[in-house]
């Protein structure tokens, strides 16, 4: 509420704006108020006059218009919840809905404000019991899916991921990318993998990394089976994945060392261009910068070498040869062991025990005795693998792309829709490589 009355503002703005000098002050004083309100009250009577002496409406005129289009909000809003159910059952499937889809209760509440009214909108608080609660009732009916498609995982690829620096045991069944696996914590030791592996009893093959404490609980797994004698022997093989990880941190550490010996010979010269614009003895400098290159160039070589080395390592790891025919062992291990020598020194141990670890190809057993077991003809089931890597050739490792009359027919030719060739051109081979296994695990999370 206002203090003073509008003739002593209008006094105060005069005595600031027309009065001689000490108006101001004598002002003030028989105003009873501060000098600084005096020149207030000038500058918001200056600007009231000025506003009032514009073209456009009145100040009674825009208190209607918003009076006006303040009721006709209400009456939509009220049209609008007679004409759209959206109460306290539809807002807690929304919330269960947005929770699931991976948005955080702010957000939910942000959509939900969009079109429920500010009166009607749930609280942060309410739409974290909601979720809490819908959360508890969706692990009953998951605890009961699990039991039903026990029997149906036959084919795990494995891998651990960490939130909040605690581990989360992942599993994905890779045919249908069915999250059937995702554990936080307590930790990623051996018997932890053994209890979370042991749930699914029908598992034939898993495809991990080299994990200490994953690998010692399929370890135990196999053991377990072996003292049980138990007909369902599990398979593991090492995903090529990480192996690839592996070898490319490996090839960019080499080439960052052999950056910084060339950045080093390139100071060699401007040094040597410095000691002879002094005119001084150059011989040092000279020698200095002539061993520095020479290292440069070693570097640089070595570099070279390793790289073309661990493309041709990498391209053993693929379903089919460069050539387009389909992988095998015996051929991948003697592509592995040629590059071998190449892929020397102590960036690339890691990388060594990998490739020469029999379970990183084991993947291409599996492969091979699906298809025999999908076709016995031989001469059938290669001609129905070439028309598979014909048909898939722009994936990664399915050899060269079709062209010509080649590519014509695989547009046009579709033998594989029916019988056993539906078996081989599904992409339902238990062999699963590497750089799928990693892509199934974190596409599943990620989307989750």
């Amino acid at each position: 509420m206002a203090t003073l009355s509008v003739l002593t503002w209008i006094g105060n703005a005069a005595a600031v704006l027309t009065g001689p000098w000490g108006a101001v002050t004598a002002q003030t004083q028989q105003a009873n108020c501060s000098r600084q309100a005096a020149y207030t009250h000038a500058q918001r009577v200056q600007q009231a006059v000025t506003e009032a002496q514009t073209a456009g409406p009145s100040r009674a005129q825009l208190r209607a218009d918003c009076e006006r289009l303040q009721q006709e909000n209400r009456q939509l809003w009220e049209a609008w919840a007679d004409s759209v159910t959206c109460g306290p059952p539809q807002q807690r499937h929304f919330a269960a809905t947005a929770a699931a889809l991976g948005l955080s209760l702010n957000q939910t509440r942000a959509l939900l404000a969009c079109v429920l009214p500010p009166s009607a909108c749930p609280s942060r608080a309410t739409l974290d019991r909601w979720v809490a609660d819908a959360a508890a009732r969706a692990s009953q009916v998951l605890a009961t899916l699990d039991r039903a498609c026990q029997p149906l995982v036959q084919t795990l690829c494995l891998d651990e991921i960490f939130c909040h620096r605690r581990p989360v045991l992942m599993g994905v069944e890779p045919h249908s990318l069915a999250w059937v696996l995702g554990q936080r914590g307590p930790d990623r030791s051996g018997a932890t993998w053994q209890k979370a592996l042991q749930a699914w009893p029908h598992l034939q093959y898993v495809a991990a990394d080299n994990g200490t404490g994953m690998q010692l609980g399929l370890e135990r797994i196999q053991q377990e089976r072996q003292q049980a004698a138990s007909s369902r022997a599990l398979e593991v093989a090492l995903d090529v994945f990480h192996t690839r990880r592996e070898g490319g941190q490996a090839l960019r550490r080499d080439w960052s060392a052999a950056e910084q010996v060339w950045e080093e010979a390139e100071q060699a010269d401007r040094d040597l261009a410095r000691t002879r614009r002094r005119g001084q003895d150059s011989r040092g400098d000279t020698q200095r910068a002539r061993r520095a290159w020479q290292r440069a160039e070693q570097a640089f070589h070595s570099a070279c070498r390793r790289e073309a080395a661990w493309q041709r390592a990498s391209q053993a790891l693929n379903l089919f040869r460069p050539d387009g025919r389909l992988n095998d062992r015996a051929g991948a291990a003697a592509e592995i062991q040629a590059t071998l020598p190449a892929l020397d020194g102590p960036r690339w141990a890691k990388v060594r025990r990998m490739l020469t670890d029999s379970r990183s190809l084991t993947f291409l057993d599996q492969v091979h005795r699906d298809l025999a077991a999908a076709e016995p003809r031989a001469d059938v089931r290669a001609a129905l693998v070439a028309l598979w890597r014909l048909r898939h050739a722009t994936r990664p490792g399915c050899g060269p792309k079709p062209s010509g009359r080649w590519a014509w027919c695989c547009r046009w030719c579709r033998p594989c829709s029916r019988g056993r060739g539906s078996r081989v051109g599904t992409g339902r081979i238990g062999g699963w490589p590497g750089s799928w296994v990693g892509w199934c695990v974190r596409a599943v999370w990620w989307s989750a």
